[in-house]
């Protein structure tokens, strides 16, 4: 029986967010209120707010099922990545662009980042930020597999280099959701052009001058 209820409880968790990417993306995050998540999710408001205590709540909890996504995604280049470091790099942060508007949209990511930048100490505000941070540690996790691999300087610290590339990654991926013209492929050009030249820099047998 309670695994009965487990599964029922997770259904209805599943049918909100389902809501809430389809709402959010076609009427705006602002427009869109909890009642009518739940009459999309086929749930009363009240079973809304037994999961979720705010709108917010509920934009973060798409956010990180995008996330979780990536992620997992990224965990498949890490056990083969390319030959090539830059290649290597650019697989992984192209697998995080290319399925960055999976669920959400440019606003629904300039609202989240809003509310996590407003407040940083609330659940919201903490939890996007450790999103953030479990990217930038699969960024070092995949120098670290080159590093072993030795085509990268075995000189140089995983750890600092892997956020260093994802701080970049993640500031222009904050140009590319200020702009609503901007496209993925414009986006990926920039952070190509960006990327190679530092993968030079690491490469294993690169003097330092």
């Amino acid at each position: 029986m309670a695994g009965l209820r487990e599964k029922q409880k997770a259904d209805r968790e599943r049918r909100i967010l389902q809501a809430a990417v389809t709402k959010f993306r076609a009427d705006g995050y602002r427009a869109v209120r909890i009642e009518d998540l739940a009459d999309m999710a086929e749930v009363s408001v009240g079973t809304v707010y037994n999961y979720y205590q705010t709108k917010g709540d509920i934009l973060m909890a798409t956010v990180a099922m995008e996330v979780e996504e990536v992620l997992d995604a990224g965990l498949t280049i890490l056990t083969d990545p390319p030959e090539a470091v830059d290649d290597a790099l650019l697989a992984l942060i192209f697998a995080y662009y290319d399925h960055s508007l999976e669920y959400l949209t440019k606003e629904m990511w300039r609202t989240a980042m809003a509310l996590a930048i407003e407040a940083p100490g609330t659940p919201n505000g903490r939890r996007y930020f450790e999103l953030d941070q479990r990217l930038a540690a699969q960024m070092s996790d995949l120098v670290q597999v080159l590093q072993d691999r030795g085509t990268v300087r075995r000189d140089l610290d995983p750890r600092p280099l892997g956020v260093l590339l994802f701080n970049n990654l993640n500031q222009m991926f904050l140009e590319f959701v200020k702009d609503d013209d901007m496209t993925l492929d414009v986006l990926r050009r920039r952070v190509d052009a960006q990327t190679r030249p530092l993968a030079q820099l690491i490469v294993a047998g690169t003097a330092v001058h």
